[in-house]
């Protein structure tokens, strides 16, 4: 019979009684949770199915999951993990103050205290005045700057600089080789040394060289630097001739700059239309109706003629050219020509003026009504024809009205019937209104007073005909060989005759 095995453990050897040599025993050891060990190749994960050991391979794309389901959580649980900003900022303001308690920035940084008399600053200008002028250099006290300013004497183009005198100006950079500040002022000229010194939107000076090939722009030089001017941006208008610009300096803009391809393209229009920007604000406060200006004329139409003015353009209607009848502004006006205009009109709101030139003379109507009354007969020339009537120039610059009923003495279906453009005719004047300018003709008394005239020619050479025949009766000589009749002598018949 076989006995059963034994599981027990083997019995332990003695151990010394001693409590001095011997020492304390460890507690007992906690037995390890399954969690607490890495997962074994091919071992059951816990709450979990068992799958081949090639499935528990980590993958490189996700952290290695220990395994077990997840505890579920509550959303209470998120309240706290959301970020406040207000909290946020709070934290690092105290933080930051904790980390500059006790710093002085006053005694690290120096502040230095604004000038009393530093001027204002608009748009990154300043003003300055002028301490000194030497040579082709001006001189100017930066205020809050530990160096003076310097500016080329070419920029000031208007008024000679002189020392005292306040100029504002824009600071460009600072020259550390001679400790200045080089200045410049806006749209002043300023100096080319190199292409690197030219830049898109400054003013530079230059020398026109020449016509291209087609006569489209002039070939310009700038401190050896060549370049082109085209010839729509040489001014406002149409410019017909270009070569009358050929070898004079101009100022101009440099509108198109690459050094690279040595390519520079500039414009004079662009100088223009800046100064007249500039005059246009100051033109506009100033200008009023009545007021006696100077232009130039830019522009001819038919229906006037525009005139620039140095700060805006005006028009002079045709009607308002001249005291007489316009037909074509060419005859009287060029471009170019200048002109002394009378303001006639303003239109603040679309900026339109409109001017007059006959204005800056005496009206020829005055003097007209001065010497001419009415009743007075003239002979003038037929203008125009109407409809109504007929326009006659009694003298230049005033003009009467032949009503069609005063035509004639009898109806009249066309004025053409009656007279035509270019016909001199003698008129009776029947009224005169110098202040509306309208005179009051009549061709049908005179015409009356001619058929009258014409009617008693006709009756006079009539009864002279007649009168005539009778003394011719009268005066007939009697013809003595005339035979037959009683003849002259006396009849008898005596008492018995028959």
């Amino acid at each position: 019979m076989t006995e059963p095995a034994n599981d027990s453990p083997a019995p332990l050897p003695a151990v010394p009684t001693s409590t001095a040599e011997t020492p304390a025993a460890p507690p007992p050891a906690k037995p390890a949770s399954p969690l607490d060990r890495p997962p074994q190749p091919g071992a059951r994960r816990p709450g979990g199915a068992s799958r081949p050991f090639s499935q528990n391979k980590p993958r490189a794309d996700r952290p290695v999951n220990p395994g077990g389901k997840p505890q579920l959580l509550d959303k209470k649980d998120f309240v706290g993990a959301k970020p406040n900003n207000r909290e946020l900022d709070k934290l690092i303001e105290d933080e930051l103050n904790q980390a500059m308690a006790g710093f002085d920035v006053t005694r690290t940084v120096e502040v230095e205290p604004k000038p009393a008399n530093a001027a204002p600053q608009q748009g990154g200008r300043k003003k300055g005045t002028i301490v000194g002028i030497h040579g082709k250099d001006v001189f100017v006290e930066v205020p809050g700057g530990r160096s003076q300013g310097v500016l080329p004497i070419m920029q000031f183009e208007d008024v000679p600089p002189k020392i005292g005198d306040i100029v504002e100006f824009e600071v460009e950079r600072y020259d550390s080789a001679n400790g200045l500040l080089l200045l410049t002022r806006e749209g002043s000229t300023q100096v080319v040394h190199d292409w690197s010194s030219v830049t898109y939107g400054m003013f530079v000076e230059v020398k026109v060289t020449g016509t291209n090939k087609n006569k489209t722009g002039l070939t310009i030089e700038v401190n050896g630097i060549r370049g082109f001017l085209p010839a729509s941006q040489l001014d406002i208008y149409r410019v017909e001739n270009i070569e009358q610009f050929v070898n004079q300096r101009l100022k101009v803009m440099v509108a198109e700059v690459n050094p690279a391809e040595r390519n520079l393209i500039v414009s004079r229009r662009a100088v223009i239309e800046r100064e007249r920007q500039v005059k246009a604000e100051e033109f506009w406060k100033t200008i009023a109706e009545g007021q006696v200006k100077t232009g130039i004329v830019r522009s001819v139409k038919p229906f006037g003629v525009f005139v620039d003015l140095g700060g805006a353009d005006g028009l002079i209607p045709v009607s308002e050219i001249s005291w007489q009848r316009v037909d074509d502004p060419n005859s009287l006006l060029k471009v170019g020509d200048s002109v002394e205009v009378k303001v006639s009109r303003i239109d603040f709101d679309a900026r339109k003026i409109g001017l007059s030139l006959r204005a800056m003379v005496r009206s020829p109507w005055d003097d007209f009504a001065e010497q001419t009354k009415t009743g007075a007969r003239l002979i003038g020339k037929v203008t125009r024809i109407a409809e109504f009537g007929a326009f006659v120039e009694l003298a230049p610059g005033v003009e009467g009205l032949i009503h069609v009923s005063e035509l004639s003495t009898q109806r009249v279906r066309r004025v053409r019937d009656i007279v035509t453009e270019g016909q001199s005719v003698e008129v009776e004047i029947l009224s005169v209104d110098p202040a509306a300018r309208r005179i009051g003709l009549s061709l049908k008394k005179l015409a009356r007073e001619k058929e009258e005239a014409e009617d008693a020619a006709e009756e006079a050479e009539r009864l002279g005909d007649i009168a005539a025949a009778d003394e011719r009766l009268t005066n007939r000589a009697v013809n003595p060989n005339l035979r037959g009749g009683i003849g002259a002598a006396p009849v008898d018949f005596g008492k018995g005759g028959s």
